[in-house]
């Protein structure tokens, strides 16, 4: 879905998370995520360089660097935190006014299926990641606003209307105008 935003919403700034984690293969640093070491990231964790930050999946670390977050929002642009459950918690509660969308699967075997499908993971990862995902589901009541993530373009527009803009045409592209 990020993808879809960043496409068809430009005017919405997507935060880049920063990672311990390996890139995989095609991913850019600072593009899509900010590939940090075990020291980079416990320096930028200690001097509160980051709004949120977790252990994700039990393995690598993630975090949302603070600078950018706030340099946007201080402009009044719109801002978009891709984060888990830990982060959005966190993110709570220093910014109680933010509004929380939870982006549900269909069901819990498209969530299965794209997670396969995908062929990122070993089957080890695959049931880490599945142990996750039930926690966050259940999890869902803490949020503002449940978003289904069964057809990209549809459950783009409503996070955008959930964010108090207006969504797009399909066929028009971003800013342009009619009569």
């Amino acid at each position: 879905m990020s993808a879809d935003v960043r496409a068809r919403y430009p005017e919405i700034w997507l935060s880049v998370s920063a990672t311990t984690r390996p890139p995989r293969p095609g991913e850019v640093d600072g593009v899509h995520y900010v590939f940090l070491t075990e020291e980079q990231f416990d320096r930028m964790a200690e001097d509160g360089e980051l709004l949120e930050w977790a252990v994700v999946h039990g393995r690598h670390r993630y975090g949302t660097p603070r600078r950018p977050v706030l340099d946007r929002l201080a402009v009044g642009q719109p801002v978009l935190l891709e984060i888990d459950l830990q982060g959005a918690r966190q993110v709570r509660a220093s910014m109680p006014d933010a509004r929380f969308v939870f982006l549900a699967p269909p069901s819990w075997d498209e969530l299965v299926r794209r997670l396969v499908g995908r062929g990122t993971e070993d089957a080890e990862e695959r049931e880490r990641r599945l142990g996750t995902a039930r926690v966050e589901l259940a999890a869902e009541p803490e949020f503002d606003h449940t978003i289904v993530n069964d057809e990209v373009h549809r459950a783009t527009d409503e996070l955008v209307s959930v964010m108090g803009l207006a969504p797009h045409d399909l066929d028009r592209p971003a800013g342009a105008v009619t009569a």
